[in-house]
Parts: C-alpha cells; structure tokens; sequence
C-alpha cells in the first residue's frame, strides 16, 4: 500500500455526479488547488450496506465541512448512471437520496490504482496468455486529505467491512486547520479549544508539564 502522504496527490479526469443528479465530465481535483481542502474517498460499490451509512454520514455533516473551506468528493468504480440512480433512490429503500457533493465515476480503475486502493491487482497468466484480475475489482475505504497546494496531508484506507469516523475526518481538518495557522503541532486526541504544542522539545516538556 502507497503511503502519500507529503506527495501531490494523483491527478485525473473523470465523469462524475454533482448536486444530488447533474451528470458532468472531466471532473478533476485541480479545480480546488489554490482554493479548497479535499476530502476525497473511496468506498467499494453503489447499492451496498455499509457505503450508504457513510456516504450519508458525510451529507450530515457537509455544512461543517465547508465552512472549513473543505470540498467533499467520494469515488467508487461504479458508472455514473449507477451513481445518478443510487442518488434517486430513497434512503428507505437503501438509496442515498439527498446526497450533494461530486461522487465520481472510476469504471477504468485507474484512479483506485494510482491512489493505491484497489483491492486486488492484475496479473498476467502466461498460460492462457492474458491478463486477469486477483482479488476484488473494487476499491477499498481510502480516504485521503489534501491541502489547497494538492498535497496529500492525511489518509487512511479501511478493510472493505469497515466503516470509517466522519468525525474523526473533522478532527484531521481542524488539526490540520490549527497546525497551518498557529505554527504548532498537535497531541495525541487533539481536538479543537484544546491546548497544542511548540515543535521543539521545550515546547513538548512545557505540554507534558500542564498535562
């Protein structure tokens, strides 16, 4: 498994969803450099039993995110018409009805690869000549903060049954948020009003003192 953080993260172009049914192409991160942070995640497939649970969890949360200035964006390997049926579908009959931010479309694959979160990889059977899948062809529960420069500044990638923290998103963008603007470095459990600490090893003791 890639580690990128401290990297520019992979760029593409794709087809997506965007506001809840408006189909577009070329969808890129590229527009939010200089402008926004990502939250970009993946999540296994359109009409599954725990994807819903955290792409509606995300939706709860959304106002939050953007008056961090924080773009949400989720990708699976899914078609678009896939995504814009799932979209349309009440939550009670498993839809995800309601949802507004870009929920992108990697049919190819070649997204889940360059981000290294593709649960299986292709191998070639010099037998029969040809190349064949090992594994799902689906990605796993990455997801990856990026800052306005386009840098991967966090990520972490869930086993397929293993749903992730929104919450603990929140908290990566405000310690990352905090860590920007004050200089500082933050704690274990950190959280937002709470103290954090000079990089330098007087800044560490003077921390532990109070702690």
């Amino acid at each position: 498994m890639a580690v990128l953080v401290g990297k520019k993260a992979p760029l593409f172009e794709a087809d997506a969803v965007i506001n809840g049914g408006e189909f577009v192409e070329k969808f890129s991160l590229e527009q939010y450099i200089g402008k926004k942070y990502v939250v970009f995640f993946f999540y296994p497939l359109d009409f599954t039993f725990v994807c819903p649970t955290e792409i509606l969890a995300f939706q709860e949360k959304l106002e939050e995110f953007n008056k961090k200035n924080v773009a949400v964006v989720g990708c699976s390997i899914d078609s678009t018409y896939s995504h814009w049926a799932w979209l349309n579908t009440e939550k009670d009959a498993g839809g995800i009805k309601g949802v507004t931010y870009p929920l992108v479309s990697d049919l190819s694959k070649t997204i889940s690869q360059n981000f290294d979160v593709l649960a299986g990889e292709y191998e070639y059977n010099v037998e029969d000549d040809e190349i064949e899948f090992e594994g799902d062809a689906v990605a796993y529960r990455g997801l990856f903060l990026i800052d306005k420069q386009g840098v991967v500044r966090h990520q972490v990638v869930n086993d397929l049954p293993l749903g992730r923290s929104i919450i603990e998103t929140l908290r990566m963008v405000d310690a990352l948020l905090f860590s920007e603007e004050h200089g500082e470095v933050c704690p274990a459990d950190w959280k937002e009003g709470d103290d954090a600490m000079q990089p330098t090893h007087e800044g560490v003791a003077d921390y532990l003192s109070k702690h």
